[in-house]
């Protein structure tokens, strides 16, 4: 995750700075948080007079484990590449990288630029060779830290396993933070759940009834479908225990459901899901997908309901508060977006055009500045203990999905894609498009057309396509 800050740039000459924030969630002695990582480096920038441009963030992020993305560490590499910075400020360098693929990824990207790596105690120039030396014996000695650090909890955890011992990262519903005694009354409830399962009930009808009781998950969550699905494929409540995917025996705790029952259950979720993939018809394409957008914020998903198509909010199935049950039919909206369409298509030249790079309006833009802006000022209350830090990354939260909600529309288009299809022949283009049932390239036309097909609430009461409850936005066509 990146974010722009508004420092003050105190001397022009020396080049802009990225900060490179990352914890993992048990691989590394070192947990200085990612906030407190931050405030150093600022504290370092300020120091150096150099201007902090961008803040790259990996949190829960090892960088030890081979195989773990780290989005943060990939864009400020490929920002690197690009010759924005000329500083890269990082807590210590181990939080930068502790594999040595890492580090010669990172010297491959400095080769063609003159980059100062700055960590709390020294600083390193990556276009030195005496500097690279040492970066590399570094790196070599963090990468056999992780491994003695791995070797160590894959240890403890086989004698977890042989003595029968619980292992779960949250507090498992029925159970005490332990997880070793039993929560009766949660333990009652779900009881309840595989009785009622068994009688035929669905996870979402058990889901929407255990939410009007009041009824919460151990994280004090709404319950929805997917939580009762987890549930009911819990080894943990039968008392068995599981190690990388395989049962393993029976542990120490007690169980709240016989095993038989649990078993059972598990025969009946197999038997459902291949009744449902056996008796499952051809889906219909949905040719707005990705493009129809709820005035919540949330996408709109195409759904059939008694041999009738919509596109329906994705927070309808939603219990609890954020529930928004906004639904539309499918057909007469995909018409009246494809009438929109083919009139843009028809006025189209795309000779010598290159498309915008992405399908943002301004509007996006504007707004993602706003949300970098007040959370650049939430971490500064933080940091002056202002707002306390539940309810600070109660608030980060929040605005970090509303970017991410608007950074979804964000695409790259190939202009390619209206190739024999604009112009004055693009009616007699689409319907041949609709003859060959290329639904795909219909799709990812109105995806290059239009940033949203936005739908409000509707306006009036009747059959028929209640047009003044769409509002489509057109996405920017050319650099």
């Amino acid at each position: 995750m990146r974010r722009s800050t508004n420092g003050k740039q105190t001397k022009p000459d020396d080049g802009e700075a990225a900060i490179y924030c990352r914890i993992s969630q048990a691989g590394d002695e070192d947990q200085t948080g990612v906030d407190r990582q931050e405030r150093i480096c600022r504290e370092m920038a300020e120091r150096l007079g150099v201007h902090v441009a961008d803040v790259f963030v990996d949190n829960n992020r090892s960088a030890w484990r081979r195989n773990r993305s780290r989005p943060g560490w990939d864009e400020l590499l490929e920002m690197m590449a690009t010759g924005k910075y000329r500083h890269v400020l990082v807590y210590h360098p181990d939080r930068l990288m502790r594999q040595p693929r890492d580090l010669e990824q990172l010297l491959s990207v400095a080769d063609d630029q003159h980059i100062m790596l700055h960590g709390q105690a020294n600083r390193r120039d990556l276009s030195d060779p005496d500097d690279r030396f040492i970066l590399r014996i570094e790196v070599a000695h963090a990468c056999r830290s992780s491994d003695d650090t791995s070797r160590r909890i894959v240890s403890a955890l086989e004698d977890r396993v042989r003595a029968g011992d619980p292992h779960m990262s949250r507090r498992p519903y029925g159970y005490t933070p332990d997880r070793r005694t039993v929560v009766e009354e949660e333990a009652e409830i779900i009881r309840d759940v595989f009785r009622r399962y068994l009688d035929g009930e669905s996870p979402e009808a058990l889901a929407k009834d255990l939410h009007k009781r009041g009824i919460t998950t151990a994280q004090g969550k709404a319950w929805q479908g997917t939580n009762i699905r987890n549930l009911l494929s819990q080894p943990f409540l039968a008392g068995i225990r599981v190690y990388r995917g395989e049962h393993v025996g029976t542990g120490n705790w007690p169980a709240i459901i016989d095993l038989g029952q649990w078993q059972e259950v598990q025969e009946m979720r197999s038997h459902r899901a291949a009744q449902h993939a056996e008796g499952k018809k051809p889906q219909r394409y949905y040719l707005l997908r990705g493009v129809v957008t709820c005035t919540c914020g949330k996408r709109m998903a195409g759904s059939k309901t008694k041999q009738k198509a919509n596109y329906r909010c994705t927070r309808m199935s939603f219990n609890g508060e954020g529930k928004c049950q906004r639904v539309i039919a499918a057909d007469p909206l995909e018409a009246a977006v494809k009438n929109v369409a083919l009139e843009v298509l028809e006025k189209l030249d795309v000779t010598g055009h290159q498309p915008a790079a992405t399908a943002r309006p301004h509007a996006d833009v504007t707004a993602d500045e706003d949300d970098a802006r007040q959370l650049q000022e939430l971490n500064e209350m933080w940091l002056a203990k202002e707002i306390p830090t539940p309810e600070y990354r109660t608030m980060r939260r929040t605005i970090e999905d509303r970017m991410k909600e608007r950074q979804r529309r964000t695409v790259q288009r190939p202009v390619a894609v209206l190739e024999g299809v604009a112009g004055p022949g693009s009616r007699k283009a689409w319907a041949e498009l609709e003859k060959e049932e290329n639904y795909a390239r219909m799709n990812a036309i109105y995806r290059f057309l239009f940033s949203a097909v936005i739908i409000h609430p509707a306006t009036k009461m009747g059959r028929g396509l209640d047009l003044d409850r769409i509002e489509i936005e057109p996405a920017p066509l050319w650099d």
